[in-house]
C-alpha cells in the first residue's frame, strides 16, 4: 500500500507539473511567435518560410491571373500539406516540394524549389 500511495502522489505532482509547463510554453510561444515543429510537414514549411521568397515568371503571371497576393502565399505555406510522395526531396542543390492547401474555396497546388539561401515558387495550379 505504501508504494501505491507514493505512486499516486508522484502521478498527481507529474500531472500538475505538465499542466503548468504547457501553460508556460503556450504563453511564451504566443508572445514571441515561436512554435515548435517536430513533424516533417511542419519543419519543411517552416524552412521554406524562413528564406527569402522568389517567384518564377510563370508563378508571377498565375498570381495576377488568380488574384493571389503575398498574404495568400504565406497562408498556403503555413497551413498547407507537403506531398512528399510527389516531391523531389533528394535533388541537389535545391529540393522541390509540392505544397497543397485550400484557400478561397479552391484547392491550390504550389511547386516550391527550396535552396540553401532562397525559396522559389515555381508553379501554381488549381485542382
Amino acid at each position: 500500500m505504501d508504494f501505491l500511495k507514493r505512486l499516486g502522489f508522484f502521478l498527481v505532482g507529474l500531472s500538475i507539473g505538465i499542466v503548468f509547463l504547457t501553460m508556460f510554453l503556450k504563453k511564451k510561444s504566443e508572445e514571441t511567435g515561436v512554435y515548435f515543429c517536430y513533424l516533417p510537414n511542419c519543419r519543411t514549411l517552416k524552412d521554406i518560410r524562413s528564406k527569402p521568397m522568389h517567384y518564377s515568371d510563370e508563378a508571377k503571371l498565375k498570381l495576377v491571373e488568380y488574384q493571389l497576393d503575398s498574404v495568400d502565399v504565406k497562408y498556403i505555406l503555413t497551413e498547407g500539406d507537403v506531398d512528399f510522395s510527389s516531391s523531389d526531396t533528394k535533388s541537389v542543390p535545391c529540393k522541390t516540394y509540392i505544397v497543397e492547401s485550400e484557400l478561397k474555396e479552391r484547392e491550390w497546388k504550389f511547386t516550391v524549389q527550396n535552396c540553401r539561401n532562397k525559396a522559389t515558387l515555381q508553379q501554381i495550379e488549381i485542382q
